[in-house]
């Protein structure tokens, strides 16, 4: 097992948690049936109203199905574009652009999360969501804490994802997974890119795009033991935490397929793909190797598979 049993059930709660906030939030902005009265005729008609996502993150209306295929390839071109960027950025180690980078989007998907959260209650709620997120953003990008970097990466993908499921039906968001888990294994295991950028944002930014928990092993434990039961001067030195980590994509990429199917089908299939994706997650934990990097993807992808099956052949 990679990581202490511990570790692996707090990466799996958390990413279970951001997978069903990503369920409410994707939710709260898809189109729904409101009772209007018609200032016309006097009477109350069923009208369809798509709420709009603030900051001016509104998707293009798409009318046909035919639309979301000639939506898909400017998607992947946009996704391309910003890895490529991304990496230039590291390469020539522009720190101060990427944070900036990561200090604006972060505000923005934090803001359509809280937003959603509060819109029923409150009428200026956008407002009221940036104010919030502001100093969240700040502080996670420019204070970095453990507790403040995992708090808002719980609401982080959910606002990423809710941009993207209006512009992807069943059969692209299923094709992205596909793509996406190719592009993962080649990143992982033959160019080593995704790697490097995560030693980079580590190491050099302090900041990581995903999940991380420090923790000590037993052995680890056992060494700061010896050495605070002995005289040396050299106490707590030369120990090693272990980190465990879990990217953004292997999370914000289900919440977008789970909420595909909410759109479309319902809750059922799209709490499937949430849990068919942390059953995934928990056999990689279980077979991987410690100090191993491993393409999350691909075995999150075979799960929301395996899970959408079994919805289909029993439960549709």
């Amino acid at each position: 097992m990679k990581h202490t049993i511990k570790i692996t059930l707090i990466l799996i709660a958390m990413f279970l948690v951001t997978q069903f906030i990503g369920l409410f939030v994707v939710h709260s902005y898809l189109p729904k049936q409101e009772l209007i009265l018609n200032q016309t005729t006097g009477q109350y008609e069923n009208i369809t109203v798509t709420p709009t996502l603030p900051y001016g993150m509104s998707p293009p209306e798409i009318t046909t199905q035919q639309d979301f295929w000639t939506i898909f390839p400017s998607f992947i071109l946009a996704f391309v574009i910003a890895i490529v960027l991304l990496l230039i950025l590291s390469k020539y180690k522009w720190k101060f652009l990427i944070r900036a980078w990561f200090f604006v989007v972060i505000i923005i998907a934090l803001g359509i999360s809280f937003n959603s959260f509060l819109s029923p209650f409150i009428l200026y709620s956008s407002i009221l969501s940036f104010v919030i997120s502001v100093p969240l953003a700040f502080f996670k990008v420019y204070r970095p804490s453990i507790i403040i970097h995992n708090f808002t990466e719980l609401l982080i993908y959910p606002g990423i994802a809710t941009v993207f499921v209006p512009i992807l039906n069943v059969w692209t968001a299923l094709t992205l997974l596909v793509l996406i888990s190719i592009y993962d294994m080649w990143a992982v295991w033959r160019s080593k890119i995704m790697i490097k950028m995560a030693k980079f944002q580590m190491n050099e930014l302090k900041i990581f795009g995903g999940f991380f928990v420090p923790y000590m092993t037993k052995q680890v434990r056992d060494k700061i033991a010896k050495m605070k039961s002995s005289k040396s001067k050299n106490k707590g030195k030369g120990v090693r935490v272990s980190l465990a980590i879990l990217g953004g994509g292997d999370v914000v990429f289900p919440i977008i397929v789970a909420g595909v199917f909410l759109k479309f089908y319902g809750l059922l299939p799209a709490i499937l793909v949430c849990l068919g994706a942390a059953v995934a997650l928990v056999v990689l934990f279980t077979f991987s190797e410690k100090k191993k990097f491993y393409p999350a993807m691909p075995f999150i992808s075979g799960g929301i598979f395996l899970a959408l099956a079994i919805w289909r052949l029993f439960l549709f």
